[in-house]
């Protein structure tokens, strides 16, 4: 029966590669904390165990035979890899690299959202953003089967498995063309509204924003008109400054500037924006980037 091969650990080569460097097997000992009987077992071991002579013992200490020296750079090469794989998988075990896949929606160009990824991105820079764009249907798809890590998203989904924040929120604006009788207001209240003819997009948030129109506007008592469009938002805002209609949109949209469109808030609406993830995520990167958003958050409501 063939002799089972004990395997070779890692304090053998350490003992190997002290007892080559200081030329001794007692000067060894002593640096790494051994008994010189035990460290030269070890290596006596290890000799067995490989079948070679890997040290010439002298009255004067030891000395590396040929075998010896092509082992010990084959053993300092092997700690290097584990000792830099254990750095590497060490970082991304404390979320300082790695990836982070975050879904966000087409219209999302937030103010929030831009600060929280320059902060982190500056605080944790061996952290890759991946982002993926999406209406919400798509984002809790993409959340539930793990292909992203969480979403920024419209409102607070209540959703079996998955976690939720509220983050921050954005006041809802309406978008009128120039000349526009409302635009001789500084705001937009939901009775300026009544009686007119909105256009909104077949992509989300299109969908979004005409629910919110039928239900807020038919709490007054009036059937909104409006008309789908199979465009996106770039598109929309040019429909509405050639002056086919109004739409609504978030605050964050009023920096973008459109020919012939003009912007005001609608009073007392705001839209709430939160994260969602899977609550079995262990991405520790994905939650440094919650942290860093609820801090943002935690900021943000202490300056107003």
């Amino acid at each position: 029966m063939d002799k089972l091969r004990s395997p070779i650990e890692m304090r053998h080569l350490r003992y190997l590669i002290a007892a080559a460097g200081c030329g001794s097997f007692r000067k060894a000992a002593a640096e790494l904390g051994v008994r010189v009987s035990s460290l030269s077992r070890r290596i006596r071991n290890l000799e067995d165990e490989i079948g070679a002579t890997l040290f010439i013992r002298h009255r004067g200490g030891v000395r590396l035979t040929q075998a010896g020296e092509i082992f010990l750079w084959r053993a300092q090469s092997a700690i290097a890899q584990l000792s830099s794989a254990e750095r590497d998988v060490s970082a991304i075990g404390r979320g300082e690299h790695g990836a982070v896949r975050v879904g966000v929606s087409t219209s999302m160009t937030s103010d929030f959202l831009a600060t929280l990824m320059k902060i982190f991105a500056a605080k944790y820079s061996g952290v890759q953003l991946d982002f993926f764009e999406g209406s919400p249907i798509e984002q809790i798809q993409a959340i539930q089967s793990h292909r992203i890590d969480g979403a920024f998203m419209l409102g607070a989904p209540k959703l079996k498995y998955c976690e939720t924040v509220d983050l921050w929120t954005e006041e809802i604006v309406v978008v009128m063309p120039h000349g526009d009788p409302l635009t001789d207001l500084a705001q937009i209240t939901w009775n300026d509204l009544r009686g007119r003819h909105f256009i909104v997009s077949e992509a989300w948030p299109g969908p979004e924003v005409h629910d919110f129109l039928v239900r807020h506007l038919g709490e007054l008592g009036s059937r909104p008109s409006i008309e789908f469009q199979s465009v996106y938002q770039d598109t929309l805002m040019q429909i509405v400054g050639s002056g086919r209609g109004l739409t609504l949109t978030s605050g964050s949209r009023v920096a973008v500037q459109f020919p012939g469109v003009v912007y005001r808030y609608l009073a007392g609406e705001v839209l709430p924006y939160s994260a969602v993830w899977s609550a079995e995520n262990r991405n520790p990167a994905f939650h440094h980037l919650l942290g860093v958003a609820r801090e943002l958050t935690s900021s943000r409501r202490r300056e107003r």
